[in-house]
Parts: C-alpha cells; sequence; structure tokens
C-alpha cells in the first residue's frame, strides 16, 4: 500500500490572517509530503507495506523510528487540515459544548489548559483534545506521535490537535508559538471536532 497526501480541504490562503498562505503552502505541500515520501520508502517490501496507517500508528512500539515518525506525520497532519476550517473557530455548541464545561469548568478554561499543553510541550510536539474512558482531556505528545499510538503517556481518541512544531508558525509568529495558538481557535472547525466527539463516544 503507498500512502498519499490529500488535497487540502481548503484553498492555501483559506485560513489567513490567522494562518498565512506561504507557511500553508510549505507544510502541507513540503513538510507533508516529505513525511509520505519517507513513509512510503521505509515500509516498501516490507510486512508494514500492506498495514493501514491506522494499524502502524496504534502499533508505533513495535515498528522502526523512521516508520513510527513518517507515519505519526502523516496521520497527524491528515487530522490537523481536517481540524481547520475558513470562517471557523468561536464556540464549540450541543453536546461537546456540555462535555468541555463539565470535564474543565468552563470553554475558557479548556482554551487555556490547551493552549498551556502546546506551549509547555519542549521541542517539537502535538497538543490535543482527546476522549479517554468517555471523558474529554487535554494532552500533549512529542514529535510525531500521537494519543493513538501504544506509547502515548496519555492514550485515547483525538477529537481536536494543533501541532507545534516551529514549521507550523514560524514564518509568521517567529518564536511566539503563545500567539500561534491564540490565533489557532479562530480557524478551529468545531463541527468537525462534534462529529469526531459523537463517533469517539
Amino acid at each position: 500500500m503507498s500512502f498519499t497526501v490529500a488535497p487540502l480541504p481548503y484553498a492555501h490562503d483559506a485560513l489567513e490572517p490567522h494562518i498565512d498562505t506561504t507557511t500553508m503552502q510549505i507544510h502541507h505541500g513540503k513538510h507533508h509530503q516529505a513525511y509520505v515520501d519517507n513513509l512510503n520508502k521505509a515500509i516498501a517490501g516490507t510486512p508494514n507495506e500492506g498495514k493501514t496507517i491506522e494499524q502502524l500508528v496504534a502499533e508505533a512500539g513495535s515498528i522502526s523510528p523512521t516508520v513510527r515518525n513518517n507515519g505519526g506525520g502523516h496521520w497527524n497532519h491528515t487530522f490537523f487540515w481536517e481540524s481547520m476550517a475558513p470562517n471557523a473557530g468561536g464556540a464549540p455548541a450541543g453536546d461537546l459544548a456540555a462535555a468541555i464545561d463539565a470535564a474543565f469548568g468552563s470553554f475558557d478554561a479548556f482554551k487555556e489548559k490547551f493552549a498551556n499543553a502546546g506551549i509547555t510541550r519542549f521541542g517539537s510536539g502535538w497538543a490535543w483534545l482527546i476522549v479517554k474512558d468517555g471523558k474529554l482531556e487535554v494532552s500533549s505528545t512529542p514529535n510525531q506521535d500521537n494519543p493513538l499510538m501504544d506509547v502515548a503517556d496519555v492514550k485515547g481518541v483525538p477529537i481536536l490537535g494543533a501541532d507545534v512544531w516551529e514549521h507550523a508558525y514560524y514564518l509568521k509568529y517567529q518564536n511566539l508559538r503563545a500567539k500561534y495558538l491564540d490565533a489557532f481557535w479562530n480557524v478551529v472547525n468545531w463541527t468537525k471536532v462534534a462529529e469526531r466527539f459523537g463517533a469517539a463516544k
């Protein structure tokens, strides 16, 4: 099985001014593509060649670092593009909003905890909102790991993720990761997150 990078579900400039066009072009077309190219090379002619990306991610602890890192990079980025949308942001509604209030006290308290997970992630990694044992939790992972991996410190089903690798924000925000995470709330696709929440429950 050969993996491919799906087209973005919106134009490269659709998330302006919060995430700039050049970053989206490079992030999707170069970084994500490199993960897929390296993954395809690493699995070619091996027993992993016939596995789905979900299977590779789930077996992260027993596959090579190259497959783990690039497979995680492919899964995480595919998930990330779908977590955002133009003319999005705002606040969630319905069951998801109620679950956030129940888990964190308020939407603002959740945003603060999520942003802190991203800001305090040393080096490169991700901040996540996950469903664990039917409840919402915030976690973070290093590099291209995610909460579906058998190696994750906190395991669960991701419903929202923010990329805090420097390539996700450095052209526009330089070293100001917190400013990038603040802008992220303007592009969160809450419809998609709510859909994932419903499926994860």
